[in-house]
């Protein structure tokens, strides 16, 4: 028999100055003592646009002027299983607070890491913490072009986070390319306030290298997905992967993966014989998964908005991106 899942809407609250606004769950609720983004269940009739309006208002007083999707995440507990149905609110009315005598907190989103959350809340977690644009770097001659590319794309395209991508080196080469890349100021440049972020460098690598590095991020290729046994076999904070096919992405939410790369998108020069998804199956694949997805293949900038309106995080290119 198949459990039916509780549809819950919920929000990632911002403020102006790019803190985050999280409630504690009592003690005697279903995941209590532990901190959430705010919101309810959605009830009978109701969207779930006018459930998190409805909830947000008799929770901690605020009235929601403006909320964009961010992330569908399908979770099930032992015991439960929920639907969430989680969106970004940036513009609000009134002052926040535990109208139901709730514990709240507004939080750096670099302070977010240190808060328990219940295990559904993971994925939106993840999901604010990354940015909506992905740069995959291409094969390059040297180190000196790679990591001049990288700065070009970081200035002109306002890129915050990049894989160093180079099958072509050997893995030695490839980790003095990464180290010397992470050594420049473009990765040092964090200053500490909100929304001030220095840009997160993701090494696509095997599991053995990354950790060799003590690299925060690393993404993985299909087949390396394929073979993942656990999430706690990488000692960093980022773990993510290529994936293609709802079996893929199935793996890389069993195994723990904090986000994943969904192609081809569209058809693509680099992968001419690959039979593109296009938006409508992408979407449908985003709909069923509860990571943050970028699409990627054949895609630029300029399809942000129509990868999150297909439930992507963003999109992630490297022509596009390269100047």
């Amino acid at each position: 028999m198949t459990r039916k899942l509780v549809h819950v809407a919920a929000a990632v609250i911002e403020d102006s100055n790019g803190l985050v606004f999280l409630a504690k769950r009592p003690d005697d609720k279903h995941q209590g003592g532990l901190w959430e983004f705010p919101g309810g269940k959605v009830e009978l009739g109701e969207t779930a646009a006018e459930a998190l309006k409805r909830e947000l208002l008799e929770e901690i007083g605020i009235t929601v002027k403006s909320a964009k999707p961010l992330i569908t995440v399908p979770y099930h507990y032992p015991d439960k299983s929920v639907l969430l149905d989680v969106y970004h609110v940036s513009e609000f009315s009134g002052e926040a607070w535990g109208a139901e005598g709730q514990q709240t907190a507004w939080v750096d989103k670099k302070d977010l890491d240190s808060y328990p959350f219940p295990a559904a809340n993971r994925p939106i977690l993840n999901a604010v913490l990354l940015p909506d644009v992905l740069l995959i770097t291409p094969e390059c001659d040297s180190l000196e072009s790679c990591l001049l590319g990288i700065k070009k794309a970081v200035q002109t395209h306002k890129v915050s986070a990049v894989m160093l991508r180079q099958p072509q080196l050997s893995d030695m080469v490839l980790s003095q390319w990464f180290q010397s890349i992470r050594q420049d100021r473009i990765f040092s440049m964090d200053d500490g306030k909100a929304g001030k972020r220095a840009p997160l460098l993701i090494i696509n690598s095997s599991l053995e290298l990354a950790n060799q590095l003590e690299a925060p991020a690393v993404h993985l290729s299909s087949p390396r997905l394929k073979s993942l046994t656990s999430r706690s076999v990488f000692t960093g904070r980022w773990l993510s992967a290529s994936c293609h096919n709802q079996e893929e992405l199935g793996i890389a939410a069993q195994t723990g993966c904090d986000f994943v790369t969904l192609s081809p998108i569209q058809k693509t020069n680099s992968h001419p014989l690959a039979s593109p998804l296009g938006w409508g199956k992408a979407a449908d694949l985003a709909g069923q998964n509860p990571l943050p997805i970028y699409m990627l293949g054949g895609l630029s900038s300029q399809d942000r908005e129509q990868a999150k309106k297909s439930g992507a995080q963003g999109i992630a290119a490297i022509s596009a991106l390269w100047t």
